[in-house]
Order: C-alpha cells, then sequence, then structure tokens
C-alpha cells in the first residue's frame, strides 16, 4: 500500500535538507584571482625549510606593485578582520606560512622549530619580516602584533628584470645558511637562515639511538663515524663506538666498528689503545678493507704506515687487482717509482672495466716519466 507524504513527514524532510546542504563540502575550483598556490623547500643540514604561499601576478602593474594597496606600506587597518595595524601578507589569499623543522637563527636571531604566518612590514628602504606564531588565518586581516615570534629587519633588493608571479627562492647556499628571498616584479626581499648543523644532527642521533635505529651496530657506529669526520664530540662519539663493538646482542667487533673505534680513540690521544684496537680491525679486514684503509693513510700523509697495509694485503691477497693498484700506490708514495711501475703493469690487465683501465693507464704514463701518483 502505497503511503501518501503528510505536510509533516515533507517538513522534517526539507529541514534533514537543508542540514545537509549547510554541512556540504564545495567542489574544487581554481584559487581567488587566479594567484597560483606554490611552496618550495629545501634542507640546511637536516632541518628542512618550507614556505607555501600565494603567487600573485603583475598583470601589467610594473611601478604600481609596491607602496600601493597591492603591497602597501607600513601598517594599515585593511576594512575587514580584527587588525587595524596589518603589515603586508607577503603572497596572496590565505597566510603565507614557513615552517622549520628544527631550531634556526633569522638573520643571526633565534628561531624555534615550528610553523609561522608570515608578514612583511614595508617600507621604501627597509622591509621588517614578521615570523607569527598565528599561521592559520587569512592573509593579514587577523594579525596580532602579541604573536609575533620574531621580527628582523632586512634591505630590499632593486632587480632589473621584472618577475611577473610572486616566488620564493633559496640563493647563497652554504652547508649551514641559505638566503630565502621573496621575489616580485622588480624587488626581492631576503633573509638569512642559518642551521648549527652538527648540534642538530647529533641531538637528532641521540633521539634516533633511543629508539628502532639503535637496535644494530650500524646506526651506532654511523654516529660514531660522524663524530670522527668532523672532529667533534669525541668523547661520546667513543662511547657510540664501543656501543657498536660490544653491545648486548647488537654489537659486533669488527673491522668498520673496530677501525671507527681505534681512530677516535687516536684523537682522543689514547694511542696504546688506538694501536691495539686497529691490530686487531685489520685482522678481521677483507681484500678491499685493508685497500680502503691505505688510501685513506695515504689521503692523511701518512704514507709509511700506507704501504705497510698495501703490502699487508698483497700477503694476505697475492696478484689481485686492487692488490697490485695499491702496492703502485704505496710506493710511489714513498718515492720508489721503479716498483709503482711494476705493480701499476701488472695491475693493467686485471682492471675490471674500461674506466680503471684508463685510470692504470694514466699511472704507468706518469710514473714512467718519474713522477709521484697524486
Amino acid at each position: 500500500m502505497r503511503v501518501q507524504p503528510t505536510k509533516g513527514m515533507l517538513a522534517v524532510i526539507f529541514a534533514l535538507f537543508l542540514v545537509k546542504t549547510a554541512t556540504a563540502q564545495f567542489l574544487t575550483t581554481p584559487p581567488s584571482g587566479d594567484n597560483k598556490k606554490a611552496s618550495v623547500s629545501e634542507q640546511i643540514g637536516i632541518t628542512e625549510v618550507s614556505i607555501h604561499y600565494s603567487r600573485p601576478g603583475v598583470r601589467g602593474r610594473e611601478g604600481k606593485i609596491w607602496g600601493t594597496p597591492t603591497a602597501h606600506y607600513g601598517y594599515k587597518d585593511l576594512g575587514f578582520g580584527i587588525s587595524k595595524q596589518a603589515p603586508w601578507r607577503a603572497g596572496a589569499n590565505e597566510n603565507t606560512t614557513i615552517r622549520f623543522s628544527g631550531d634556526v637563527k633569522v638573520e643571526g636571531k633565534e628561531l624555534p622549530a615550528g610553523t609561522y604566518g608570515l608578514h612583511m612590514g614595508l617600507e621604501a628602504d627597509n622591509v621588517t619580516v614578521i615570523f607569527s606564531k598565528n599561521a592559520t588565518s587569512w592573509g593579514s586581516y587577523f594579525y596580532d602584533p602579541a604573536e609575533d615570534a620574531l621580527r628582523v629587519t632586512v634591505k630590499p633588493v632593486k632587480l632589473n628584470e621584472s618577475q611577473e608571479w610572486l616566488k620564493y627562492e633559496f640563493t647563497e647556499q652554504t652547508p649551514n645558511s641559505a638566503v630565502v628571498a621573496l621575489v616580485w616584479e622588480k624587488l626581492k626581499i631576503p633573509f638569512k637562515v642559518e642551521v648549527d648543523v652538527h648540534n642538530t644532527v647529533l641531538a637528532s642521533m641521540r633521539n634516533e639511538l633511543r629508539s628502532s635505529p639503535g637496535f644494530t651496530w650500524q646506526t651506532w657506529n654511523q654516529a660514531a663515524a660522524y663524530c670522527l669526520q668532523n672532529n667533534i664530540n669525541l668523547e661520546e662519539g667513543l662511547t657510540w663506538a664501543e656501543k657498536a663493538t660490544s653491545a648486548p646482542f647488537i654489537g659486533q667487533a669488527n673491522f668498520a666498528t673496530l677501525s671507527t673505534k681505534a681512530q677516535l680513540q687516536e684523537k682522543l690521544g689514547k694511542q696504546a689503545e688506538a694501536d691495539a684496537t686497529m691490530k686487531l680491525a685489520l685482522q678481521k679486514a677483507d681484500l678491499m678493507q685493508l685497500h680502503g684503509y691505505g688510501r685513506q693513510l695515504l689521503g692523511q700523509k701518512k704514507n709509511k704506515e700506507a704501504l705497510d697495509i698495501f703490502l699487508m694485503n698483497a700477503k694476505k691477497n697475492s696478484n689481485a687487482w686492487p692488490t697490485n693498484v695499491g702496492l703502485a700506490r704505496g710506493y710511489s708514495a714513498v718515492g720508489d717509482y721503479k716498483k709503482a711501475l711494476k705493480y701499476a703493469k701488472l695491475a693493467l690487465p686485471q682492471a675490471p672495466d674500461d674506466l680503471n683501465k684508463t685510470s692504470i693507464e694514466g699511472m704507468i704514463k706518469t710514473l714512467g716519466e718519474g713522477k709521484a701518483l697524486n
């Protein structure tokens, strides 16, 4: 039997429709004003710096961007929101945001890890770059100076060529810093970001070694080797090396762990301990590990010690390509070019590929001219 809806039932259905409509999601459309959304990121050490922003275009307004309502000077009441002294929003539409995965310095001033709303107080000759703890508002309409995490003042740079779409870029990179620059029309606004890379890495390693990565000897050795290679944190590095060699269930006394430990002991002036540890490491070394260690000693200008290692390798692994190449390099390093040439010629037919063959041919030519190998 078909039931005819009553007026009461229709009212309930219509009310449910209104509730559903009020909570419905909108369809995806292009961003307001065709201001393209963009993001850019770069790592400084292991610290990631990422910027999310919208890119307004110049659209024929050359000379009418800076110091106009488009990118106003000073702090203005924009006629909307709560801010009566709003800076420029450093982009378009929503907050421009910048995220630092670790602590940084901006223009020499400390700024903790986090995500910040990025604003700029523009003037003709200087710009105040503002990092706000509020990173979720729309533009600068709700900017509140009480939420500032940091302010720095920088000098804008005039450009000869016009940049149509606003962009952020990373320039002047070094291992521990980069300059972040907003570029639009004929102006660039740069600010320098610096990271204490070594302390950041060490803090990260300490934290990671407390979790699953700490259950293998390889990670403890990696942490110890980082200290060794950078000549930092040597005492703790030696502690990590000892974990790599002998920690319960995970430690392994192999060439990699023992040689790292020996070199840290040497750095710390514990020469007798270093010699004993290295002697044990060499007993466990394979052909390529011995060859690599000899090359390492050559790099440290320990030429006699390097030759001894190459001779040890030849005794354990006679007439192999790496051993003959090693002897050529070792004898060259101590000035015996005749013997070096002999072993280079023995290595030539053993070369595993064209690249190594070409390299050995170059060695033979150099030694034949009575010159030392590099």
